[in-house]
C-alpha cells in the first residue's frame, strides 16, 4: 500500500465524529478563519477559487513549525 511506503499510518475515525480527529479539526479552523469568516463571496465560484488560492499559498508557501520550517510540500517531498 502507498501508506507504507511514505511512512504514513491510515487511521479511521467514527462515522459522524470529526472531532476525534484534531489534527483535521485543526486545518478545518485555519481554513474557515482565512476564507468564510473574513468574507462574503457573491458566488459558490468565487468561494472555489479562494479556497484554491489559499490551498496553494498554504501548501507551498506557510513554513509551519510542526513541520521544523519547512511547507507541507517541501515536508512531503523531502526538500
Amino acid at each position: 500500500m502507498i501508506y507504507g511506503a511514505h511512512e504514513i499510518e491510515n487511521r479511521l475515525t467514527k462515522h459522524n465524529h470529526p472531532w476525534t480527529n484534531g489534527q483535521i479539526e485543526r486545518m478545518n479552523r485555519t481554513i474557515m478563519e482565512a476564507t468564510v469568516k473574513h468574507f462574503l463571496y457573491d458566488s459558490h465560484e468565487q468561494l472555489s477559487t479562494h479556497l484554491s488560492d489559499f490551498m496553494a499559498v498554504y501548501n507551498f508557501e506557510r513554513r509551519l513549525k510542526t513541520l521544523s520550517g519547512l511547507t507541507p510540500y517541501e515536508s512531503v517531498c523531502k526538500i
